[in-house]
């Protein structure tokens, strides 16, 4: 297992490029399975994630391949495979997307319940109600999801829920209505950008989807569906990390090949906190201002801020002048990553779905560890900014849906290092000296042995 050793402190310049959305590129590479022919799939980025679908969709009868230009080449070999085991969708949540296309274009599915991130409850509900209004017929059994249908039928769906709309469940039913005879309408369907670029592949394969980007549908069902080429739109997740990253480490940093359309609400939050933001075609300069202002921000559906950059903002909003409040609407437990950003000096009270942030200017370097991908970024973020080095544990959670994102931040001045997660490993500077243990007091003769990663690290003698 890796861990990152960051040492903060470094200002960002230069420019860095946003990788395909993650969002986007999921849900793509499961429709795939609708199409007759090869799909050709460009902009997926390399991550866990693409890997763990990946294995899924090679499972369900699929042929997967990157090319060596990174484009990914999808083929059907056998279309009677309907079993997303349990080993493979436990990795991610994002597999359970594979069950509105196999129901639509194989008539039966049997999908595990999904895993993921430990970010609150999230149940699929949703995309069960809209999967039998169509005509499915759906069972629960031992953790998997059983839908069966010889023919679906155009209905008219609702797909809001207590937390808004849901992104992979209008996905899920978009999947399975284009094979449905007649009409569905889907209200209050997710307006994401990552739903909108699905939709936009199926209507290249044939389909015919109106109303994309607002939360009225109208498919029309029953069209032969051929493979296509798709280009994957840019990642606003991580391009909104990277502009959160130049406005935490200082510096002037170029983020490149973003669309700024998607990203309204983060740039106006950013420039209220007085971030400066230029905007030139697909390149956001930030430049990052002496001094940032508190903010009260709400995690929200698109066009809001998305809950996936609520935790790098608590980190950024952890350094700003005044009181912030911080809430998320969309996943209301997801604030696993406060108690760790304390350790670093963060003065963050969580009440409810909200968290209070007294910011404090500057955060220290301290051992950190992840609890989900976006709480690994904010960790990484407030790594960047603080005084001294930090330690972040379980960087795995990062690999699931950045691509190389220590690597972007290093060629932009940052200094990570990604190691073996040993205590061997563990860096001098974190090891506190007598003149810091003398202010606490502690007496020697009482107290049991340090830590063995607090010692500093020293060679053993050779075994003769």
């Amino acid at each position: 297992m890796d861990m990152f050793v960051v040492r903060g402190g470094r200002p960002l310049r230069g420019r860095v490029t946003v990788s395909g959305a993650k969002n986007a590129a999921l849900p793509i590479m499961a429709a795939a399975l609708v199409a007759n022919g090869t799909t050709v799939l460009r902009g997926i980025p390399d991550l866990v994630d693409v890997t763990t679908l990946s294995s899924v969709l090679r499972s369900l009868g699929m042929n997967v391949e990157r090319k060596a230009d990174g484009a990914l080449v999808l083929t059907t070999s056998d279309d009677q495979r309907c079993l997303a085991d349990y080993e493979l969708v436990r990795r991610m949540r994002a597999s359970v997307c594979v069950l509105g296309p196999l129901l639509g274009r194989r008539g039966r599915a049997c999908v595990s319940l999904p895993g993921g991130c430990n970010i609150g409850h999230r149940p699929i509900d949703l995309h069960l109600k809209g999967l039998r209004a169509l005509g499915a017929q759906i069972t629960i059994d031992r953790g998997y999801v059983f839908a069966r249908a010889d023919r679906l039928v155009g209905a008219d769906i609702y797909l809001g829920g207590s937390f808004g709309s849901t992104v992979t469940g209008t996905c899920n039913v978009l999947c399975a209505a284009i094979f449905a005879e007649g009409v569905t309408t889907i209200s209050a369907a997710a307006c994401e950008p990552e739903v909108v670029d699905l939709g936009r592949f199926l209507n290249a394969m044939g389909a015919r989807i109106e109303g994309l980007g607002t939360p009225h549908l109208r498919i029309e069902g029953g069209h032969e569906l051929n493979a296509v080429e798709h280009t994957i739109i840019p990642d606003r997740i991580e391009a909104a990390t990277l502009m959160i990253a130049g406005a935490m480490a200082g510096g002037r940093l170029q983020v490149d090949g973003l669309d700024p359309s998607h990203l309204s609400a983060v740039i106006d939050a950013l420039r209220t906190m007085g971030v400066g933001i230029e905007i030139t075609g697909r390149t956001a300069t930030v430049v990052a201002p002496e001094r940032l202002r508190s903010l009260d921000i709400t995690a929200l559906p698109y066009p809001g801020i998305p809950t996936d950059v609520q935790a790098q903002f608590t980190a950024l909003l952890s350094m700003a002048e005044g009181i912030s409040v911080v809430t998320d609407k969309i996943f209301p437990d997801r604030f696993m990553h406060i108690p760790e950003l304390m350790r670093m000096g963060a003065n963050v009270r969580r009440e409810g779905a909200s968290s209070i942030i007294g910011g404090i200017g500057t955060l220290t370097g301290a051992c950190v560890m992840a609890s989900d991908l976006r709480a690994s970024a904010a960790l990484l973020l407030a790594a960047l900014a603080a005084d001294g080095e930090s330690v972040i544990r379980r960087v795995y959670h990062l690999d699931r849906g950045y691509e190389q994102l220590e690597q972007k931040l290093n060629q932009v001045g940052a200094d990570i290092v990604r190691v073996d997660d040993l205590p061997e490993t563990m860096p001098v500077s974190l090891q506190l000296s007598d003149e810091e243990l003398r202010p606490l007091a502690i007496d020697s003769s009482d107290s049991p042995p340090p830590p063995k990663f607090l010692k500093r690290p020293t060679k053993s003698a050779p075994v003769t």
